[in-house]
């Protein structure tokens, strides 16, 4: 049985290998700027936007993407003016987010919680001709913010006292991160699901970081990562029938755990080579392996 032989297969495929390239690329920043939980926040308020799509009897993807980017500069601004009352502000956020989505679905025509399901887990037969259109035409904004101000994003993520100080415009860069975050939870929702794609944002860098030492690197292997897992959960949900969202992570998972078990050795011999070299009176650089030198940590 030829997997590519089914039409939504085939769609199916094309929306995990693009999310697999998007989630990664933007959970990086997320992940440098210690917000590492704000995807599973906007999929929370992206229901409400599935739940008016089915209200308003149009296309839940781009209602959802509608209300998360709303939600997402909500967020960006209760961090910014919150202060001491800000967590409370936005856990009614997420919530009400959650909450308005069951609301809206059920008062729409024929609705039912049940409708919710492949939004809020995934599913690969309801990846429909116009949903592959709107993910392609996200995935691509996605790739164009991420790639295109990647070491001005990077600068933010990084320090934003400092980025402040060399004149970057740090409150619009970091609205604008807030925005591809939002754009690509509902990116991600066909193939993951709402509640599970904060995972495939951040555990494919987390485990990249297990290896990698420069920027460059870990968005590569992290990519690499997010392509694998989303097209061996896909395919394994196909042949098993599992859901995809679910095998997916513990995909995902898995490689951090295998990284992670691979890094220790590699670490622990680095260690014993820059003693070495400390012993011998030589600076430490010289004992790092090549490739993996200071000039590697510019490759922004």
């Amino acid at each position: 049985m030829d997997i590519l032989d089914y039409a939504f297969m085939q769609r199916a495929l094309l929306a995990a290998v693009l999310v697999g390239v998007i989630a990664p690329a933007v959970g990086i920043y997320l992940v440098q700027r210690r917000q590492a939980l704000m995807g599973d926040g906007i999929g929370h308020v992206a229901m409400t936007g599935v739940g008016l799509g089915f209200l308003l009897d149009t296309s839940p993807v781009w209602m959802a993407t509608a209300v998360s980017v709303l939600g997402a500069v909500l967020m960006e601004l209760i961090r910014w003016y919150g202060k001491t009352r800000g967590d409370i502000a936005l856990a009614m956020l997420f919530y009400g987010g959650m909450a308005g989505g069951v609301m809206f679905i059920n008062l729409s025509p024929g609705g039912s919680n049940a409708n919710l399901t492949s939004y809020l887990f995934g599913s690969l037969s309801t990846v429909s001709a116009s949903d592959v259109t709107a993910i392609c035409l996200l995935a691509a904004f996605v790739m164009a913010v991420t790639l295109g101000l990647r070491r001005q994003l990077f600068a933010v993520s990084q320090d934003e006292e400092f980025a402040r100080v060399t004149g970057l415009p740090v409150r619009a860069l970091n609205l604008l991160t807030a925005v591809t975050a939002a754009v690509t939870v509902t990116v991600a929702m066909r193939v993951v699901g709402l509640l599970l794609v904060s995972a495939l944002m951040v555990v494919p860098v987390a485990a990249a970081q297990q290896l990698t030492r420069s920027f460059a690197a870990t968005f590569a292997v992290a990519v690499a990562i997010g392509v694998s897992v989303t097209i061996g959960g896909t395919v394994t949900s196909f042949y098993q029938d599992v859901p995809p969202g679910s095998t997916i992570v513990l995909l995902t998972i898995g490689a951090f755990v295998a990284l992670t078990a691979l890094a220790s050795p590699l670490a622990r011999r680095r260690a014993r080579a820059v003693a070495a070299a400390q012993a011998a009176g030589d600076p430490a650089e010289c004992a790092i392996p090549a490739g993996r030198g200071p000039e590697s940590a510019v490759g922004v």
